[in-house]
């Protein structure tokens, strides 16, 4: 007798209990998880000596570039004011990345639907640590409202609902920790 999977091949991954399962239910114990290590990791140190740098034009390129490279889909950067209660270190610019998300991370408690929140962490957690290995300050935190600092940055505008809406993933997208730095960088809003 030949083993039947319980899903065809022209259903869809709607009807699937193992892919609900794995978008929908959230896990058991917190450690199966790396999003929990990630935001637990302790910062490093800033390195004591600052890196030459160039123009914050350039610098802000280069950082782009670098997030990109880590697996950002959108990069901006926003100008602080030290006041702001998005701004809970008081340094001079966010930088905030943004990743794809097929479900809304917001919604779909699973392994599954929070992969975006993971990948989003990792890049904040490894950008923040290359600036800090420049020698300035650089940490990455969960901003009060990430989606409005993400329309500061240009990324997209927010809807009716406050959910930031993109040009390229429209509101599949999830916004990941920004990386608060007094990096010299050019604001993009």
């Amino acid at each position: 007798m030949a083993f039947r999977f319980p899903r065809s091949e022209k259903a869809s991954r709607r009807d699937d209990p193992y892919w609900n399962f794995f978008i929908n239910t959230p896990p058991a114990d917190l450690t199966n998880t790396v999003t929990e290590l990630l935001r637990n990791a302790p910062e490093g140190n800033i390195f004591p000596t600052r890196a030459d740098i160039h123009t914050p034009e350039i610098t802000s390129r280069h950082v782009k570039d670098m997030a990109g490279y880590f697996g950002a889909a959108l990069v901006g950067i926003a100008e602080l004011n030290p006041d702001d209660a998005n701004n809970p270190e008081g340094l001079p610019f966010a930088i905030i990345c943004a990743v794809p998300a097929d479900y809304d991370p917001r919604q779909s408690p699973g392994i599954g639907g929070q992969v975006p929140v993971q990948n989003g962490l990792f890049i904040s957690f490894v950008l923040s640590a290359w600036i800090r290995e420049l020698g300035f300050r650089a940490t990455a935190k969960r901003a009060v409202d990430g989606e409005t600092l993400a329309a500061q940055a240009k990324l997209g505008a927010l809807d009716n609902a406050g959910r930031l809406v993109t040009a390229q993933f429209g509101t599949h997208i999830h916004v990941a920790d920004a990386v608060f730095t007094d990096l010299p960088l050019a604001a993009d809003g």
